[in-house]
């Protein structure tokens, strides 16, 4: 009977002869999205727009989903509850829709105040504790305030901007993640995947 790391182990190099197999794949995505990202950060006010136009419509779905399981199950107790949030839903899509802009800048100072309070106490935890690598913890924190600081010093004009660049910078990372993943999957000898 194999051991639990020899299982783990043979499930590994399946998952390795997959990822060598299909690296075209994964170089394809990386490749996309850093387009993708690149077009987002070109136009940064056009992607916030279409991403709070996207969420206002997703809570516009989810209202109609809530409500309607609301009377679906009107028999399992919580009829009111779903009800409730399903018109609180619908609420929301609507002042979403109805000013996107105003949603982008609220959600803009969100961002912020979360960037700085995350910081903060990133800061503290790191100072508080004593393990190896904490100095990093502690940078996280400082450059998260940092850029609380700064999009909120440009409020409420930066919320115009802010998500489109958050978008735009998280499609270019991921993929660039995607694509040096399937460069090592390439390169990687088929030898050492079937030793």
């Amino acid at each position: 009977m194999p051991q639990q790391g020899q299982t783990l182990d043979r499930v590994g190099l399946t998952g390795l002869k997959q990822l060598h197999h299909n690296w075209g794949w994964f170089l394809a995505l990386g490749i996309g999205l850093i387009v993708l990202g690149a077009i987002a950060l070109g136009s940064v006010v056009a992607t916030t727009a279409v991403s709070i136009m996207v969420f206002g419509w997703l809570l516009a779905a989810a209202a109609i989903l809530e409500v309607a399981f609301a009377f679906w199950q009107r028999t399992w107790g919580s009829f009111f509850i779903d009800l409730l949030m399903g018109i609180l839903y619908g609420v929301v899509a609507f002042l979403v829709l109805a000013n996107p802009g105003l949603a982008a800048v609220t959600y803009t100072l969100i961002i912020a105040m979360y960037l700085i309070v995350t910081g903060i106490f990133r800061v503290i935890a790191a100072s508080a504790t004593r393990y190896p690598g904490r100095g990093w913890l502690a940078l996280h924190g400082v450059v998260a305030v940092i850029l609380g600081v700064l999009i909120w010093q440009q409020w409420p004009g930066s919320g115009m901007w802010v998500i489109g660049m958050f978008i735009g910078i998280e499609l270019i990372f991921n993929g660039w993640a995607l694509l040096m993943l399937g460069i090592a999957a390439h390169r990687s000898p088929e030898e050492e995947l079937e030793a």
